[in-house]
């Protein structure tokens, strides 16, 4: 935690996003299910996906690019008994998302699995949150989405693929579900976002230019990675030898199943811009599958297997100097205990754009901070 960060209290940033969500021409019912998307990821301590990307990912691709539209139309373009397939015309990716894993929690309850696919989507925040409906639902969920090209494929510097996060959740016996929330690169955009906000390099090895060779200017990196001259590496590095190869193709599941389902937008079809550099929207695809566990067990004794499985990880031998071993979703729900009374952490670059945007909508909010 660095020492300019302050903690803002959960509930005021919420209401204050549902409010710029619906300055900014959000309906209210929708700014609600955006706000909500974003501040979760904040409880769980994934500041890469929370308030953080109010302004850059929604406010000003609405307001200043203009290629995000506010008001959602969600069409459903084919359905079938256990799938469908949206068009979400650029919309709001959140509220797009939210209502493809309803609908495909819906088809599993009377089909065993569920799956809907989506396309002229946009950004839809942490992923996990789409899966997580399925786990209350009593459900195993998955989600995946293409997004703008960052990952160079394994012996190539071209930025292709999209981070591309492959997102399964869990319900468990245990205080917590299991969710691995990750992309398919070895870091995340969103992750050089915050460390641009906060001055903070890049770390080797993570970013390669043109060339090949290692990038670490965060801010450059982002601007790089839009020009096409940058690229993130995939899991496992960027050769054969570390098992780059394996990110790459899993990368490229996400991004056939994202696109080719819907018949969305891939690759370089997902930049952002046209043939004279004008920004245009970028139609994300995503993927959601329920499936349901009582057609297959009783919930009660998936939950206690898999608790069994995870507690089993968490107690096996640790290395030299390790004094704890985790499972995915613990890290994130020991945030939360950590973070509930104290709201989430704002740093210096996201406090002067929630000035701003307070500032230019004309909102009736004070800050501590200021």
């Amino acid at each position: 935690m660095t020492e300019d960060r302050v903690w803002v209290p959960f509930d005021l940033l919420e209401a204050f996003m549902v409010d710029v969500f619906k300055g900014v021409g959000v309906p209210e019912a929708d700014a609600r299910i955006c706000a909500e998307v974003l501040i979760d990821a904040d409880k769980r301590g994934i500041d890469s996906h929370g308030v953080g990307r109010l302004k850059p990912i929604y406010y000003d691709r609405i307001v200043k690019g203009g290629i995000q539209k506010p008001v959602t139309e969600f069409e459903v373009v084919r359905d079938r008994k256990a799938t469908a397939v949206v068009d979400g015309h650029d919309g709001m990716g959140m509220v797009i998302g939210k209502r493809c894993m309803q609908m495909a929690i819906d088809k599993a309850r009377e089909h065993g699995l569920g799956m809907v696919v989506a396309r002229n989507s946009t950004h839809y925040g942490f992923a996990a949150y789409y899966p997580l409906m399925a786990v209350d639902a009593g459900m195993v969920g998955l989600t995946g989405t293409n997004a703008r090209p960052s990952i160079a494929p394994t012996h190539g510097v071209d930025n292709m693929l999209g981070t591309n996060p492959l997102v399964f959740a869990m319900p468990t016996d245990e205080d917590f579900p299991f969710t691995n929330d990750y992309a398919t690169s070895v870091i995340q955009r969103g992750k050089i976002e915050q460390w641009a906000r906060e001055g903070k390099d890049c770390p080797e090895g993570l970013v390669i230019d043109r060339e090949g060779r290692s990038s670490t200017d965060s801010v450059q990196i982002l601007k790089d990675l839009v020009k096409g001259t940058a690229a993130l590496a995939p899991i496992g590095g960027l050769t054969e030898e570390t098992g780059g190869y394996k990110g790459y193709g899993f990368a490229t599941v996400v991004e056939i199943l994202s696109a080719a389902l819907s018949q969305g937008a891939y690759l370089k079809q997902l930049g952002g811009k046209d043939e004279q550099g004008k920004d245009i929207p970028i139609p994300i695809g995503h993927f959601f599958l329920a499936i349901d566990i009582d057609c297959f067990t009783d919930v009660e004794d998936f939950k206690k297997t898999t608790g069994d499985i995870l507690r089993a990880l968490r107690a096996s031998t640790k290395a030299p100097g390790k004094d704890r071993i985790y499972t995915c979703g613990e890290k994130e729900y020991l945030a939360w205990q950590d973070r509930r009374d104290k709201g989430a952490p704002v740093d210096a670059g996201l406090r002067r754009e929630l000035i701003a945007m307070r500032d230019e909508l004309k909102l009736p909010y004070t800050f501590l901070f200021e």
